[in-house]
């Protein structure tokens, strides 16, 4: 057979598309305290916009309790206003050093907005897999008019790209759906 696409390169790129769902997951509230759900908060720190993980340590000391040990004194008053400007409805509270951050328990109303934006997260990773199915499909047809690829091998080739795309739908569709159900459990 000839030279075809690199099928191992295209299923990285929809891993990655997959993992970047995952985390995006990951940091949608559920009623659960997580450390992921600081992660994507961006602190005014130093002049320059700092990951929270990187000016104190968060920490899950009760399921519904967040707390930020923030190491740098200074940097509180800055933690504290990154969290409650986060679109995550939390209201932290100042203990010194230390902020701890009540979960509040979801609302129904607010359950059916969070499962929209998982499915908005979703839609998003199997536009990035579809996109890289394309760029598979596109670099086939170059192959064939190159003549580096018969009709016959550019259809098996394309066939495999397709189940490949096709799984990778189906992995993202299985996460969206343990996400709802995971988000809709009171």
């Amino acid at each position: 057979m000839s030279e075809g696409p690199d099928l191992d390169d295209l299923k990285r790129r929809m891993d990655g598309a997959l993992n970047a769902l995952e985390k995006e997951f990951q940091g949608l509230r559920t009623g659960r305290a997580s450390v992921n759900l600081l992660e994507p908060i961006m602190v005014d720190a130093y002049g320059s916009k700092m990951p929270i993980n990187q000016v104190g340590t968060v920490g899950v000391p009760e399921p519904r309790m967040l707390t930020v040990q923030v190491w740098d004194k200074s940097m509180t008053k800055a933690v504290e206003k990154a969290i409650r400007e986060s679109d995550l409805g939390l209201n932290p509270q100042v203990d010194g050093q230390l902020l701890r951050i009540p979960l509040p328990d979801l609302s129904e109303e607010r359950r059916g907005e969070l499962a929209k934006v998982a499915a908005k997260y979703a839609e998003s990773a199997r536009v990035a897999v579809r996109n890289v199915r394309r760029d598979g499909m596109d670099s086939l047809k170059k192959a064939e008019k190159d003549g580096d690829l018969s009709q016959d091998e550019k259809h098996l080739y394309e066939e495999e790209v397709q189940e490949m795309t096709d799984k990778f739908v189906s992995r993202i569709d299985e996460a969206l759906s343990a996400k709802e159900k995971e988000i809709m459990q009171v």
